[in-house]
């Protein structure tokens, strides 16, 4: 297991570019099985749950080559159906939370799909119910072995159909239009996740030869072709590491300039800062964190304690709010952040206390926080990362802190993160990988 070892307060400088969209490549990379022919992606971001994915995809026959530092070709013109009984795969899906997107384009092509029950976060319930509720209503028949803790869905042919989602899922509605790409008939998708990475998806689908109508709604109508063609596509920067850089600059009292953020896609992400008192600027496609002694927190209009909170697209994303929760630490305020999805989230909030943080855990869901005004910095102690998101806001709440800091389990921080420490580093940040 590797650690960080972290030197708290030194003010970074210059400017950042973001990653590409882990969460789009996970969905785009699993996309490509939909055709025979050749996919490109770029800007596919070096981590650990995206190169874990890339293994998966090997082992199942596509021809994958590395282009470059950040592109990759996929050609999944023989698929290796059986191996999805094999021990190694089980292995291989039950470590990473994406292969629950395997799903989608291995039932529409070849008529069944296998996985095991996904890894991830250990961050409470995350239920697939969303997933298979949409298979069976495109025609599939599904069955989970409790022995096993193994899903199967099997179908000869998808019809299209009226689908009403249960829950605003990214997944969910992206393995549903997967799924639904090439069955016969209309598919209507209503009550579908809209976030620009689902979006993302759905152009490069059409891009492949798919008729999907009403991108960027919740109300999708997807009309079946009989078959998919390669494409080019370039993923877009990720908004939660954006995000993480903004908090960051606000922590450490630095001024900072990110790159090429693709703003028109960032939803409420500068808003939420905003309403912290992070004072941000938009020059062109990138954005300019300004150096601030104080930020204070802002109010509602009859005075009432600031509220943010989780929600389904433009919304705030709830991988934001360990950032946020973060950053409020030393703003002059107080602030309510109401994680509304995961009940286990909030949890790393006790490391955060140890460090001098004003925080009352209210519920699973719940936390005050009253910001510290930055008249008292937070102490460097020895931390574990619980998740990616919370592993990040440890390491920016490390990186503003008086001292040395040590975070154990870093390898949750690379699932999500590509070579964090080098490019902070670059920019000013003292951190040792041990």
């Amino acid at each position: 297991m590797s650690s960080f070892k972290i030197e708290g307060c030194a003010e970074l400088q210059g400017e950042i570019t973001p990653q590409g969209a882990k969460n789009e490549v996970l969905q785009t990379i699993n996309a490509a099985l939909l055709t025979p022919e050749k996919v490109i992606i770029r800007n596919i971001p070096n981590i650990r749950d995206v190169n874990k994915l890339i293994d998966l995809h090997r082992n199942l026959g596509v021809e994958v080559i590395q282009l470059d530092k950040n592109s990759y070709s996929f050609q999944a013109k023989e698929v290796r159906i059986e191996f999805l009984q094999t021990q190694e795969y089980k292995q291989q899906a039950a470590a990473l939370r994406g292969s629950i997107l395997i799903l989608g384009p291995l039932l529409s092509r070849f008529g069944k799909a296998y996985i095991p029950v996904p890894g991830g976060d250990k961050i409470g319930r995350r239920r697939l119910d969303t997933h298979f509720i949409g298979f069976e209503k495109l025609g599939a028949k599904f069955n989970f072995s409790d022995d096993h803790k193994f899903y199967e869905v099997e179908a000869s042919n998808l019809k299209g159909t009226y689908l009403l989602l249960d829950e605003a899922s990214v997944t969910g509605t992206a393995n549903i239009i997967m799924a639904a790409v090439m069955a016969k008939g209309t598919t209507t998708l209503y009550n579908a996740a809209c976030e620009p990475y689902v979006q993302q998806l759905c152009k490069m689908l059409n891009l492949m030869g798919a008729k999907i109508s009403g991108i960027g709604s919740n109300l999708l109508y997807i009309e079946g072709v009989e078959y998919l063609k390669g494409c080019e596509i370039t993923a877009l920067p990720d908004m939660i590491e954006i995000g993480s850089f903004i908090g960051l600059a606000a922590m450490t009292n630095s001024q900072l300039l990110i790159k090429n953020v693709s703003y028109e896609n960032l939803g409420m992400l500068p808003l939420a800062f905003q309403r912290l008192g992070v004072e941000i600027e938009h020059i062109d496609d990138d954005i300019l964190v300004k150096k601030q002694d104080i930020y204070k927190v802002d109010t509602f209009i009859d005075g009432s304690i600031m509220t943010i909170a989780d929600a389904p697209w433009p919304g705030i994303s709830p991988d934001l709010l360990s950032i946020l929760l973060v950053v409020a630490t030393q703003a002059a305020g107080s602030v309510l952040i109401h994680q509304k999805m995961f009940e286990s989230r909030l949890f790393f909030v006790d490391k955060l206390i140890d460090m001098g943080a004003q925080i009352i855990l209210c519920d699973p869901h719940r936390a005050t926080i009253i910001g510290l005004e930055r008249k008292a910095k937070l102490r460097a102690t020895v931390m574990t990362s619980p998740d990616i998101r919370a592993g990040v806001a440890l390491l920016i709440a490390a990186l503003s802190a008086k001292g040395t800091s040590i975070i154990h389990n870093i390898e949750q921080i690379d699932r999500g993160y590509e070579n964090i420490d080098a490019r902070l580093n670059a920019i000013g940040a003292h951190i040792e990988r041990i």
